[in-house]
């Protein structure tokens, strides 16, 4: 049976994202033109700007896969894990595994894949990081009411500071070319963060 004319679009589209994001973790600094793209998967530009109306949209793509995948994930850990603490080493080390796994668009969530293109898309990153950020500071705020215990200092400033702790060693990952790894000595990170987080 051949396959129908939607999944076919589908997986175009799939197609293009998948080589989009191998691109910018194969040429890191470099500007990915439609150009080369089109010659990376093998079709027309005409017929990438059939699945895509612009470069933006295919970025855009890529940061909707992040949202969806993170995001999902830590819907689960939050019915999983039966503690604040768990929750929140849970949460930060995927989304440090997720870079990991993902070098490419690694690139996007830290602009460096972005300049030259729209504000939009850059807002849309800061959204992710600030709905992570936001998802820690509710977690924490909850642990007095689960657990009878607070954060050492408010927890704005608790979550915060342990975004920004992810943050950077995403940003560290892409600055070294995908060298090393965020998940390099987290645990003894984590370890020391955590110490005195909750009491």
């Amino acid at each position: 049976m051949a396959a129908s004319p939607n999944k076919d679009r589908n997986n175009r589209r799939q197609q293009i994202l998948e080589s989009l994001a191998l691109m910018l973790e194969q040429s890191p600094g470099a500007r990915i033109t439609t150009a080369k793209l089109a010659k990376e998967v093998g079709v027309t530009e005409a017929a990438l700007y059939r699945h895509f109306p612009s470069k933006g949209k295919m970025f855009e793509g890529l940061i909707e896969f992040v949202e969806d995948s993170v995001f999902s994930r830590i819907n689960r850990i939050m019915q999983e894990e039966a503690t604040s603490q768990g929750k929140i080493e849970a949460i930060l080390t995927l989304v440090l595994a997720f870079a990991e796994k993902n070098p490419g668009i690694c690139r996007i969530l830290m602009g460096d894949a972005l300049a030259g293109e729209k504000d939009r898309l850059r807002t849309r990153v800061s959204q992710f990081f600030e709905r992570l950020e936001a998802q820690i500071k509710r977690i924490l705020r909850e642990a007095a009411i689960r657990e009878g215990k607070r954060s050492t200092i408010v927890a704005s400033k608790a979550a915060n500071l342990l975004v920004a702790v992810v943050e950077g060693r995403v940003h560290q990952f892409v600055r070294t070319e995908f060298k090393q790894s965020p998940l390099d000595g987290w645990n003894d990170q984590w370890e020391f963060l955590s110490n005195g987080l909750l009491v």
